[in-house]
C-alpha cells in the first residue's frame, strides 16, 4: 500500500471511530495518527535490520505521543487507539485488521518467554481501557476484553473476557456494528455470582422459616 493511501485510510478510520474529530485537519493532531505513521517508518527500518535507528525513532514517538509500539510489532490495517496514552505493544505482538485499543492497554510478555513473547490479536477485537494481555497466545477474532482485565491465556474467537485473571464470560458473540461497539456494556461475572448467592441464601432462609413453623406447630399439638 502506498504511503499516501495509507494516510488517507488512517484518517478515515479515526474519523469513523472518534466522534470528537470534526475535520480532517484535527486528525493530524491526533496521537494515534502520529504513532501509527511513525511506526510504519520504524517497522520498515526494523525489517531491514536497522535496529538501532528503528528503536531510536520509535522512542522519539513515545515521547511525543505517550504510545509505545515496538518497531518489530506487526500491525494490520484499521487499527484504532482511542486516546492512547500508556498503550504498550511489544516486539513480537501481531495485530489483525480493524482492532480497537483504548488507553492504558498493554500487549506484553510475561518476562519468562523467548522468541514469540507477545500476544496475537485477531481481526475485529476490542480491548478496553487498562486491560493487560500478557503472553504468547491468541485472542480470537471478534472478541472483547473488559476494562482492567488481565488476560493470561488463549481466548477463543467470538468471546467476551473480564476479570483478574481474565475469564471467558460469554461465547459466540454476535458481530456488532462498529458504531454500536463500546467498552461498558459487558457481562459482570462477580455481580452475577453475588446475585446467585443472594437467591440461594433467600431460598435457604425460607426453608428454615418453614421448618421452624412446622416444629412450633408440632410442639403446640403436644
Amino acid at each position: 500500500m502506498g504511503f499516501f493511501r495509507y494516510v488517507k485510510e488512517e484518517m478515515k478510520v479515526i474519523r469513523e471511530r472518534d466522534a470528537a474529530i470534526k475535520s480532517n485537519w484535527e486528525v493530524f493532531l491526533y496521537p494515534t495518527f502520529k504513532a501509527l505513521l511513525r511506526h510504519r517508518v520504524a517497522h520498515w527500518l526494523y525489517t531491514r535490520k536497522h535496529y538501532f535507528l528503528a528503536r531510536w525513532y520509535s522512542q522519539r514517538t513515545v515521547r511525543k505521543t505517550g504510545i509505545e509500539i515496538h518497531p518489530g510489532a506487526t500491525i494490520g490495517k484499521g487499527l484504532f487507539i482511542d486516546h492512547g496514552h500508556g498503550v504498550v505493544i511489544g516486539e513480537t505482538a501481531i495485530i489483525g485488521d480493524n482492532v480497537t485499543l483504548y488507553q492504558g492497554v498493554t500487549l506484553g510478555g510475561t518476562g519468562k518467554e523467548q522468541g514469540k513473547r507477545h500476544p496475537t490479536i485477531g481481526d475485529n477485537v476490542m480491548i478496553s481501557a487498562g486491560a493487560k494481555v500478557l503472553g504468547s497466545f491468541t485472542v480470537g477474532e471478534n472478541s472483547k476484553i473488559g476494562a482492567g482485565s488481565v488476560v493470561l491465556s488463549e481466548v477463543p474467537p467470538n468471546s467476551t473476557v473480564v476479570g483478574v485473571p481474565g475469564r471467558v464470560v460469554k461465547r459466540n458473540n454476535q458481530k456488532v456494528p462498529r458504531e454500536e461497539m463500546d467498552q461498558v456494556h459487558l457481562p459482570d461475572p462477580v455481580r452475577n455470582d453475588c446475585e446467585q448467592l443472594q437467591k440461594e441464601n433467600e431460598r435457604l432462609c425460607s426453608e428454615l422459616r418453614d421448618m421452624k413453623q412446622r416444629i412450633e406447630a408440632l410442639e403446640q399439638k403436644q
